[in-house]
């Protein structure tokens, strides 16, 4: 071997060690400054896997960021927040609670419910560990099936094939509360267990007659649906709405205006709150710092246009129709923000 290359594989050699040196370093320094945080949510084709992307990336401000104000994320430092897709409600507040998740979307009535062991979770042992963080916007039963159909009310779901959703989804539970109001049973349909696309794709080519849905509309699997089959929407009111309204006071009487989706006339029908809930076990500091990222002046530029729902998500909405307690986190937030006293 010439000296010539034995130099040039020592130095490379020399070279090689310290650049594995340096990343080694790096890569410690890196994870050092790093946290990850878990937002359970929904099916992909609902709502809330896209509102928890857009909040994720609200609150999430990895090392080496821009300064908030310059264009940069006003996240908290060194949190990656991520949007996990999930069956739905029961299943992310029983993922916070067994600590699988750090948090979680779910129905008020579901985490109500789950954190007193009532309800519908009756007999089960109570999620006194979970917390409230926000509340987030309205979600409204919709209740779909083809413009064809002779179906024009909740009773005439009898004997017909329906989807309530997979069971661990705050819609399943909805569908068979809305059915009992209504003189119905899970026995007296044709029950179907299909989320997202799997459940407009069955209504679309006739293998199931009516689909049930809770989400903040639009929705964008119901967009799809409508864009390429008529549809329509079953009222969700009258003495069964008000039975159930009377009986379940997170439930109220709304509707969903006309043009939401594409040939379909204002429906009236209920809505339950969409909430955000993780555990009392989470660091209070972290979940300080979490809320106030969620409602700084950055964060709102990005929910005006992140989602159609996002505009609704404001402070000022907070807290409203909150059964589950705030986590201390989230409530210094609040009183230092002179929503709460």
């Amino acid at each position: 071997m010439k000296i010539g290359e034995k130099m040039f594989k020592d130095l490379f050699k020399k070279f090689a060690i310290t650049l594995f040196l340096i990343a080694s370093f790096a890569g410690k320094t890196y994870s050092a400054e790093l946290s990850f945080f878990t937002i359970g949510t929904g099916g992909t084709a609902y709502t809330y896997y896209p509102v928890g992307g857009m909040i994720a990336n609200a609150i999430s401000k990895p090392p080496g960021s821009r300064e908030c104000g310059k264009g940069g994320s006003c996240g908290v430092d060194g949190l990656i927040a991520s949007a996990v897709s999930s069956r739905g409600s029961v299943d992310n507040v029983n993922a916070i609670i067994s600590g699988l998740r750090n948090s979680g979307f779910a129905q008020s009535d579901v985490a109500y419910w789950a954190y007193t062991g009532t309800g519908t979770m009756e007999g089960k042992e109570p999620a006194k560990d979970l917390r409230t963080i926000a509340a987030l916007f309205e979600e409204h039963i919709h209740l779909v099936t083809l413009k064809k159909s002779k179906i024009k009310s909740v009773k005439d779901l009898k004997g017909k094939k329906v989807s309530l959703d997979e069971p661990g989804s705050g819609t399943y539970v909805d569908a068979l509360l809305i059915l009992e109001a209504n003189g119905l049973s899970e026995k007296d349909v044709q029950a179907e267990a299909l989320k997202g696309n799997a459940a407009t794709d069955a209504l679309r080519n006739g293998k199931v007659d009516a689909i049930f849905v809770v989400a903040g509309y639009p929705t964008g699997a119901l967009v799809e649906l409508a864009s390429s089959v008529s549809i329509k929407l079953i009222p969700i009111d009258g003495a069964g709405a008000k039975k159930l309204t009377d009986k379940h006071g997170f439930f109220s009487q709304s509707s969903i205006p006309e043009g939401t989706y594409e040939g379909v006339k204002s429906t009236s029908t209920v809505a339950v709150g969409a909430q955000w809930f993780t555990s009392a076990k989470e660091d209070d500091d972290l979940i300080y710092n979490i809320t106030k990222a969620l409602w700084n002046s950055e964060s709102r530029k990005l929910m005006d246009v992140g989602h159609s729902k996002g505009k609704t998500i404001t402070p000022d909405t907070a807290l409203a129709g909150v059964g589950v307690p705030l986590h201390p986190g989230a409530e210094r937030f609040y009183k230092e923000a002179g929503l709460i006293k």
